[in-house]
This record gives C-alpha cells, structure tokens and sequence, in this order.
C-alpha cells in the first residue's frame, strides 16, 4: 500500500490559483481609490473585483468537491492534537470565506444598484436584489469587515505553514506544492 504524501495535482492547482486570484480581488478593491470615481480606471477595478471574487466562488465549489472526493494526506510527523484542531477550523474558515464573501459581495453591488457586466461588453446581469440604499450600507460594511478579518486569518494561514516548514520541520508545506 502506497503513502498519500501530497494533495492531488488538482487539489494543488487549485489552492494555488485561487491564492492568486485572492490577492487580486484584495489588490483590485483596494487600488480602487488610485482611481476618480466614476472613471473607467476605478470602473475597471470595481468590475474586476466582483469577476475576480466570482471566480473563486467556482473555484472553492470544484476544490471542496475534489477535497471531499480525494482528502488531505496525513502530515508527517502527527502534529498535537490542538495543532491539528486549529487547522481544520482554519480551513474550514477558509472554505466559508471563499464561498460567503463573493455571495455578500453580490449582494451589495446588487442593493447598491451596481451592475454587473459581462466581461468586455456593455452587457449586465439582471440585479436578483431590488434596491435597497440601507441594506447595501449594511451588507457593504460587513464585506468590509470580514474583508479586513481574513487578511488576518490569510496572514495567519501563510504563517502557520512556514511555522510547520521551518520550526516543526513536518511536511505541511511540501504536501501542497
């Protein structure tokens, strides 16, 4: 019987893809401002961002569908038990942000009355929010906020996995790439 060492090529692919694609939704929100509103520049940039964070909505759908399908190999050596715990609700953590944060998105563009259009063309998909000033206020500052929170839990994740490369000496790292 052969030893799972690292995630699949998928699995692997994925993470980092959508590690990418993260840092472009953060850096095209927050580059925003290099931009006058209502220019094409700051259009551009609020439009990538929406596309961006809509695609790693798909992505983390196919990646926990592979991850549930296929697992995660065992890290070597066991890390504690503790260790371990923070981990899973790390990840799990993780997953609900990939898959929450474009939903509310969405639905603040939508009760701001921003449209979105399909890439490159003057065409926009129907609003399925009526709109709503207050609530796109509200919803707007909770993409904010959450936004804000997983810078933290992303550093804490990049962190983690250099703790366990460099100080735990454990594979942690090596299964992903």
């Amino acid at each position: 019987m052969t030893t799972v060492t690292r995630y699949t090529p998928t699995l692997r692919r994925l993470h980092w893809l959508m590690a990418v694609l993260i840092l472009l939704v953060y850096l095209a929100i927050e580059q925003r401002d290099l931009f006058e509103r209502g220019s094409t520049g700051r259009f551009a940039m609020k439009q990538s961002h929406f596309w961006l964070g809509l695609t790693v909505f798909a992505l983390a759908w196919w990646r926990l569908l592979a991850r549930v399908r296929k697992g995660a190999p065992s890290v070597t050596p066991t890390m504690p038990g503790w260790q371990a715990g923070i981990a899973k609700f790390l990840h799990v953590a993780l997953y609900a942000f990939f898959i929450v944060m474009p939903l509310l998105g969405l639905a603040t563009a939508w009760t701001e009355g921003y449209l979105l259009y399909l890439p490159f063309t003057d065409i926009a998909l129907p609003a399925m929010l009526a709109e709503n000033e207050e609530l796109g206020h509200t919803l707007e500052d909770l993409h904010g906020q959450i936004g804000d929170i997983f810078y933290w839990v992303i550093g804490f994740h990049v962190l983690a996995a250099l703790y366990h490369h460099f100080v735990r000496r454990d594979d942690t790292l090596k299964r992903m790439l």
